[in-house]
């Protein structure tokens, strides 16, 4: 993972979301400085300044979903629903998939942008969990049947 991830804390950022009561310009710039590792690269200038179009224009859940799709290339929306005074969302890597066999990211808040910028935290500290060599490693099992013997004579 790249030194940006490591730098900040997961957990801390998630907190500031889930205490927020609405999206600021401020907060979404924070969460673009600490939690996003694509956004500043050169080969993406046209996505990114359209989401900073889209927080320019206070468009929080646009940019939301802007920002999901930048960084997240293999993710896709699951599920939005609003219930109770809540918004849930829901990020999965397999749409088609049933719910139950599922492995998705779930988030919830009163406003959605919020709820939505949550679920994309949950998943960026997931990849940070689970930082993996691109080739997995294996450690050899021991033989049952190895005994190592010695075959020098020192007489």
């Amino acid at each position: 993972m790249t030194a940006a991830l490591r730098r900040y804390d997961p957990s801390s950022l998630s907190d500031r979301l889930r205490d927020a009561h609405a999206m600021s310009r401020p907060l979404m710039h924070e969460i673009i400085n600490t939690a996003c590792r694509r956004f500043p690269s050169l080969g993406q200038s046209e996505r990114t300044a359209r989401v900073m179009r889209l927080v320019d224009v206070e468009a929080w859940a646009d940019a939301a979903l802007a920002l999901m799709e930048l960084e997240l290339p293999l993710w896709q929306v699951r599920r939005i629903a609003y219930d109770e005074g809540e918004w849930h969302c829901a990020l999965s890597r397999e749409r088609e998939l049933p719910d139950w066999l599922d492995a998705a990211v779930e988030a919830r808040h009163a406003d959605l942008a919020l709820a939505l910028l949550s679920a994309f935290l949950e998943v960026q500290a997931l990849a940070v969990e689970t930082a993996r060599p691109s080739v997995p490693t294996v450690r050899p099992a021991p033989d049952p049947f190895y005994e190592p013997i010695g075959c020098e004579n020192f007489s």
